[in-house]
């Protein structure tokens, strides 16, 4: 058991960790990256989004987000246009989608792994946990 919060938020910290690096790199071998990935997740969740809003829900800058578009769209898995005023809008094509579904398949592989230690009530429990602890920051 932790005997601190610093203890608890390193534990955290490495289970993150350990579970990107797990992820990102079951993602390369179809061709993507973990921010990649998490890009297209984001502006299918999100649609008409600014760029702005895009970068926020993608933990990213808005500079990087842009960077990041940019090679998403020379991929062909984005198209970028103009939305309200300056806004600049993203969708996926075509083999965009095809990438965001064989990339969320294998992150619900490297979740099941990283999780399969814990019950599903036990994965309950700890979603609940961690959604209280994000509530009351």
């Amino acid at each position: 058991m932790p005997s601190d919060v610093q203890e608890l938020g390193r534990t955290v910290k490495r289970l993150q960790h350990r579970n990107h690096r797990r992820l990102d790199a079951r993602l390369a071998e179809i061709g993507t990256t973990l921010a990649q990935w998490d890009a297209l997740r984001t502006i299918d969740e999100n649609p008409g989004a600014s760029a702005h809003v895009l970068a926020e829900h993608s933990f990213q800058t808005d500079q990087s987000f842009g960077a990041l578009a940019t090679r998403l769209i020379e991929k062909g898995l984005i198209d970028r246009r103009p939305g309200k005023g300056r806004a600049l809008v993203h969708s996926l094509t075509e083999e965009g989608r095809l990438m965001l579904e064989r990339g969320n398949a294998v992150a619900a592989q490297v979740g099941a792994a990283s999780f399969a230690a814990l019950t599903e009530p036990e994965r309950r429990q700890l979603f609940d946990l961690l959604q209280k602890t994000l509530g009351a920051a």
